[in-house]
C-alpha cells in the first residue's frame, strides 16, 4: 500500500518507487520514476527519474529569515541531476499578486501578466518577455495551471526553462524545470514530462 507523505516545514524527503503515475504517456527514462509528495503551503506532486537528487536551498532563499508573514517568494525545494537539469518549487503569497482573498490563477490575470512577476523567479535573475516562446492553459479537474517555455540565454537556471503555476488557498505554487543546452539536447522529453506531472 502506498501512502502519501505530506511532510514537514523541515522535511527530508523519502520517495516513493512508482510503475505509473497517470494517463499520461511517459518517457522510458521516467519508468521506473519517483513520485514526490510534500509542500509547506499546499500539498504539491510531481515526478522525477531516480537519478536526481535533492538540493540544498539557500536560508536567504526558503523564506525562512522573514517567516511567519513575509510578501516575497520562497523556495520550497530544490533537485537536480548533472546530467539533466534542475527543478525547483517557489511559492509566493498570493497577496503579492492580488489582492482578492482565495484568487484562482485566472483571477490574477492571464499567463503573461503572471509571468511578468514571477519570472525572475524563473530565470534567477531576470526576466524579459521576448524569452517567452509559448504559454498554454491547462485545466486538471478544478484546477487551472498556466504553463510557459522560455529561451532564456542569460538565465542563471539555465537557456531552457519550462515553467507550470497554479494559485491555492493564499498562495501561487511556481514549478520550475531548467536545463543547459547540454542537458536540453539530451533530456527534452523527461524534462517536459517532468512539468506535466506536477499538481496542487
Amino acid at each position: 500500500m502506498l501512502e502519501k507523505l505530506r511532510l514537514a516545514p523541515s522535511f527530508h524527503l523519502h520517495p516513493l518507487t512508482l510503475l505509473s503515475f497517470s494517463s499520461r504517456p511517459l518517457p522510458r527514462t521516467l519508468q521506473p520514476f519517483v513520485q514526490f509528495f510534500a509542500g509547506n503551503v499546499q500539498p504539491y506532486k510531481f515526478i522525477l527519474p531516480p537519478t536526481w537528487k535533492q538540493a540544498r536551498v539557500a536560508n536567504i532563499l526558503s523564506g525562512n529569515y522573514c517567516q511567519p508573514k513575509c510578501a516575497e517568494p520562497w523556495v520550497e525545494v530544490k533537485f537536480e541531476d548533472e546530467k539533466q537539469g534542475k527543478v525547483q518549487v517557489v511559492a509566493s503569497p498570493l497577496i503579492r499578486l492580488t489582492n482578492k482573498p482565495n484568487a484562482t490563477i485566472e483571477d490574477i490575470g492571464s499567463p503573461e501578466k503572471l509571468i511578468a512577476s514571477l519570472g525572475p523567479f524563473v530565470t534567477g535573475n531576470t526576466f524579459d518577455p521576448e524569452e517567452l516562446l509559448e504559454t498554454s492553459v491547462e485545466k486538471l479537474g478544478d484546477q487551472t495551471y498556466y504553463k510557459y517555455v522560455l529561451e532564456t540565454p542569460y538565465a542563471l537556471t539555465g537557456t531552457h526553462n519550462l515553467a507550470k503555476a497554479t494559485a491555492k488557498g493564499n498562495t501561487v505554487v511556481l514549478f520550475v524545470v531548467s536545463a543547459n543546452d547540454k542537458q536540453w539536447q539530451t533530456s527534452e522529453e523527461t524534462l517536459k514530462a517532468v512539468l506535466n506531472s506536477f499538481e496542487v
